[in-house]
């Protein structure tokens, strides 16, 4: 018997470190400064770029919050 599976969401992802990540997009005409003002007001203040990309039109980090 065979089984197909749906698509389905991902379980979220973590840093190395155990800290959950955020992916936060913007579109790309607005630069990178609104995908970090983004991230700061996600994380309160600090975080870590673990990823970024630009595709079609959006820019795109994958962030991990610091401990506050």
């Amino acid at each position: 018997m065979s089984v197909l599976s749906a698509c389905s969401s991902a379980p979220p992802l973590f840093s190395s470190d155990g800290r959950p990540t955020s992916m936060i997009q913007c579109p790309t005409n607005g630069g990178w400064s609104n995908c970090q003002q983004n991230a700061r007001a996600l994380c309160s203040g600090s975080y870590d770029v673990l990823d970024q990309s630009s595709d079609n039109g959006q820019n795109s980090l994958l962030i991990a919050c610091r401990a506050k």
